[in-house]
């Protein structure tokens, strides 16, 4: 299965293209490092932003957060087929590497940036990641997985030579099936991600205590370096 990648000759132009990216945080210049933040369906990118204040070494971060067209990255569940969220669902992953590009532009190395997203913000963090395999300061998944009806692992390549990724999610939750969780952290074990996944019994859909503390220790090993 071919699957779409960002290629700054060719990028994609659709509706998520030229929205606004909101930025908190430390200045680019003496940050420590940059997370991208990605909202989930019916949210907004200050929404999401505001989970930095949960984060213990904020002062040392820049934020950023792109903006879905209509606050949506894409009009249907995460677990149909992916052409069925066309041209949404390419016109999100080309958002997330503009905003990639563009932190880099400030200085930023990839090995420096975060990625992370709650819900459908979640399922395009990881998609993303997937997608374009490297090294990042970490990857965090909060209730969301791999888009698609069904995961082809074998149409991932390359490697995140050891990135450390936590996934989090309720074994209830309404929209993420568990299997779909298991599906997602396979893909990251194969691409030789730090995996980290917990299931927590009888949690809503929602970022809870033990999640954000999981951050914290991802976040605070990457800027005491």
């Amino acid at each position: 299965m071919k699957l779409f990648r960002v290629d700054p000759k060719n990028p994609f132009v659709g509706p998520h293209q030229n929205q606004p990216l909101l930025q908190a945080g430390a200045d680019p210049a003496r940050a420590k490092a940059a997370m991208i933040m990605i909202h989930g369906r019916g949210a907004s990118p200050e929404s999401i932003l505001s989970l930095a204040n949960e984060i213990e070494a904020n002062s040392q971060i820049t934020f950023f957060a792109p903006t879905a067209y209509g606050n949506t990255w894409y009009p249907y569940s995460f677990l149909v087929p992916p052409e069925n969220n066309q041209p949404f669902l390419n016109s999100a992953i080309q958002a997330v590497g503009d905003v990639v590009t563009k932190v880099e532009s400030l200085g930023v190395s990839k090995d420096k940036i975060f990625l992370l997203g709650f819900s459908q913000g979640a399922c395009l963090a990881q998609e993303y990641a997937a997608r374009h395999p490297q090294r990042y300061a970490g990857i965090v998944g909060f209730s969301g997985g791999m888009i698609g009806d069904q995961i082809h692992k074998e149409s991932f390549k390359g490697s995140l030579e050891g990135t450390p990724y936590f996934l989090g999610c309720s074994d209830i939750d309404g929209h993420v099936p568990i299997q779909r969780l298991h599906e997602t952290s396979d893909v990251f074990e194969k691409l030789g991600a730090n995996v980290t996944k917990v299931i927590y019994p009888g949690m809503g859909h929602l970022i809870n205590e033990d999640e954000i503390t999981h951050l914290n220790k991802m976040v605070n090993s990457v800027v005491a370096n």
